[in-house]
């Protein structure tokens, strides 16, 4: 069958709005507690709240984001493949160190990846899946021309949600989803100039728009030259590195 016949597939009906946890079954309540855990700690780490390096325990996280130590461990887990903490039985969890050397090896496995997904969800998106991408691009963009660095961080996360949803390949879309936030949290780091947050910005706006066009050739242009300004980027935060020359 034809990948654009996707386009005709109803989408799964959103949650009723101000649907709280305590309105759900309970298993359902479980997994939102998680999701929420899971969004909070990963927003402190990519924003050096918790610093790397750091030792945390489940026991005062959970105080600290008032959630239960379960949902916290199933979030700390999640956060472990994703590379940002590392589970220390019987010692607690540690926030991991920024690694160039980790970093250049997520931008070369998000460029083959982030241009699969790109181009997929150009071919595969509904006309409602493409109306939200260019809306959060534009969105992504505002936050940038105000130097809202966190909200700029939180949108660059629901776009990358939204265009793998859209590129219906749950296989690619699981592979990358362990590797966008120890990305965000090293250019976090590093950034430091407003013009290097609108020009990230512009280019993560690229790629949204050349999706909502229906633009495979576009889509995956654009987000070749995002991973390329990535690594760019990355490798300038060594000065006296050499284009082409892998950190060890």
């Amino acid at each position: 069958m034809d990948d654009r016949e996707d386009k005709t597939r109803p989408t799964a009906e959103p949650p009723a709005a101000g649907r709280q946890a305590s309105d759900l079954p309970p298993t359902a309540a479980g997994a939102t507690r998680t999701e929420e855990a899971y969004r909070r700690l990963e927003e402190m780490i990519v924003t050096l709240e918790l610093a790397p390096g750091s030792v945390v325990s489940e026991a005062v996280l959970g105080r600290q984001l008032g959630i239960g130590t379960t949902p916290v461990r199933e979030a700390l887990q999640r956060l472990s493949r994703e590379h940002l903490v590392q589970i220390l039985p019987r010692r607690g969890v540690v926030v991991t160190a920024l690694d160039l050397r980790q970093q250049l090896q997520v931008l070369e496995t998000r460029r083959e990846l982030d241009r699969l997904i790109a181009r997929a969800a150009a071919r595969r998106a509904t006309a409602p899946e493409r109306a939200a991408v260019a809306e959060l691009a534009a969105r992504l963009e505002r936050a940038a021309g105000q130097d809202d660095v966190r909200a700029f961080l939180r949108l660059d996360g629901e776009l990358r949600q939204a265009m793998a949803r859209a590129a219906r390949n749950e296989i690619a879309a699981a592979a990358v989803a362990t590797l966008h936030a120890v990305s965000r949290r090293f250019w976090f780091f590093h950034h430091s100039e407003p013009a290097e947050l609108a020009e990230t910005a512009r280019l993560h706006a690229a790629v949204a728009r050349a999706v909502a066009a229906s633009d495979e050739a576009a889509a995956t242009d654009a987000s070749d030259r995002l991973i390329a300004h990535l690594v760019a980027f990355s490798r300038a935060t060594l000065p006296g590195l050499e284009v082409g020359v892998p950190v060890t």
